[in-house]
């Protein structure tokens, strides 16, 4: 009997491929949670800034208010 015995270096051309594969199907997956997030914090930070304006108009109202009582 002939041993047939390679000793494997390296990756073959089908391994690279499937490997590449799934790296590219996880960031995908990544990048979508990512932008998720991301718009949630956008609406966050807008409804952050509504806030503060209306903070600043009740603090010059409050201001007025108390030049016009002295």
């Amino acid at each position: 009997m002939t041993k047939i015995s390679k000793s494997r270096k390296g990756l073959t051309l089908i391994e690279m491929v499937l490997t590449m594969a799934i790296i590219v199907i996880l960031a995908s997956i990544v990048m979508l949670g990512v932008g998720f997030y991301l718009d949630a914090a956008n609406v966050a930070a807008a409804d952050v800034n509504e806030h503060n304006e209306s903070v600043e108009a009740v603090k010059e109202d409050v201001l007025d208010d108390k030049l016009d009582l002295e």
